[in-house]
């Protein structure tokens, strides 16, 4: 009998034989997948790479990898408003382990399914243990949430709670002790992040700019008042009342300051909308079976010398009487950096 190949293994744990999910032509097993999104219907892709010691500690649970690799890449989607169709995942392995890899293709393929998105495609190699994902979606071209659509007097919006997922890092990484449900919770929320993909969708036409926030809430509210050539003003009251996580709000307030603006890796959406449609973003909010927080308000600023300038100086932080907000010690507000590692 003939021994199965690694990556025949491979093939095998990830690409199933289903029933073609809606504009899926033609899926894996050829050279290329055909997708045809819907008529009047454009697609969205895009792509991110997970790199052990970088985005994830190297001995996460393979099947909470799995379900986060794509999560992040499903979020992106979820930022356009669009409706996910298929992906892709590049995969390399430094070793062949075959529980490892069923648990990794277990945790990656239901949230796939609970998403109608169908695995499509993608590569093996030996190497580094690295994620590439590549991500499809289609939206209507109008009804898309760009990050350059942000307008002066928009409302400044955030889905969720912020700062949770930062503290699951730190207590992966000892950098604080806390134990009982909080403890469990915030590991789940930075292992096993839900995209915002019903949000996402109910926003479409309605919100004008979105983003996810992967690196940190400044960094990408940033992103989209570089984009947009405006600034903001965010009232730091409000979103810690509203927006930041009750365990991370009993931190001390430096520590609890720097994990809800800048901690990363909650997938959140942060968007604008105008003011005169609060009442539609509330009700899409509940459609969607999501909290949102008004934490500001977009305000003129200078054009960006550049689209993918860093935006995060453009964001003014205020108290509730509109007064600066005066920072503690030792707040960190920098978001995530791709080049620092984050474990050996």
């Amino acid at each position: 009998m003939r021994r199965m190949g690694e990556f025949d293994l491979i093939r095998r744990v990830f690409f199933r034989t289903t029933p073609a999910a809606p504009g899926v032509l033609l899926g894996n097993g050829d050279d290329a997948a055909l997708l045809a999104p819907a008529p009047g219907r454009a697609l969205a892709v895009s792509s991110d790479m997970l790199v052990a010691g970088r985005h994830f500690l190297p001995d996460v649970a393979p099947q909470a990898l799995g379900h986060k690799a794509l999560a992040v890449n499903l979020s992106d989607l979820a930022a356009m408003g669009a409706r996910p169709l298929a992906f892709t995942l590049a995969l390399a392995l430094p070793r062949v382990d075959e529980a490892w890899l069923r648990a990794l293709a277990e945790g990656m393929l239901t949230l796939a399914d609970a998403h109608g998105c169908a695995l499509v495609g993608g590569d093996t190699t030996a190497g580094p243990l690295t994620l590439a994902l590549t991500v499809f979606g289609e939206v209507e071209p109008p009804r898309a949430l760009r990050r350059d659509a942000a307008r002066v007097g928009d409302d400044v919006w955030v889905s969720g709670v912020l700062g949770r997922a930062r503290l699951g890092l730190a207590l992966l990484c000892g950098e604080l002790a806390l134990s009982g449900p909080a403890a469990e919770t915030a590991r789940t929320q930075l292992l096993r992040p839900l995209p915002r993909l019903a949000l996402g969708q109910a926003l479409a036409g309605l919100a004008h700019a979105a983003a996810d926030v992967s690196d940190g809430l400044l960094a990408d509210l940033g992103h989209i008042l570089a984009a947009s050539g405006v600034a903001a003003e965010l009232d730091v009251d409000a979103l810690l009342r509203e927006a930041a996580a009750p365990e991370v709000r009993a931190l001390p307030p430096a520590t609890a300051l720097s994990y809800a603006l800048a901690g990363g890796d909650d997938y959140e959406l942060v968007f604008t909308a105008p003011a005169a449609r609060r009442d539609a973003v509330q009700a899409a909010a509940v459609r969607a079976a999501t909290p949102v927080a008004r934490i500001g308000r977009i305000v003129a600023g200078a054009p960006a010398q550049h689209p993918l300038a860093d935006g995060a100086g453009r964001v003014r932080l205020l108290d509730a009487h509109g007064r600066p907000y005066p920072l503690p010690d030792g707040v960190r507000l920098a978001g995530f950096d791709h080049f620092a590692t984050i474990a050996a």
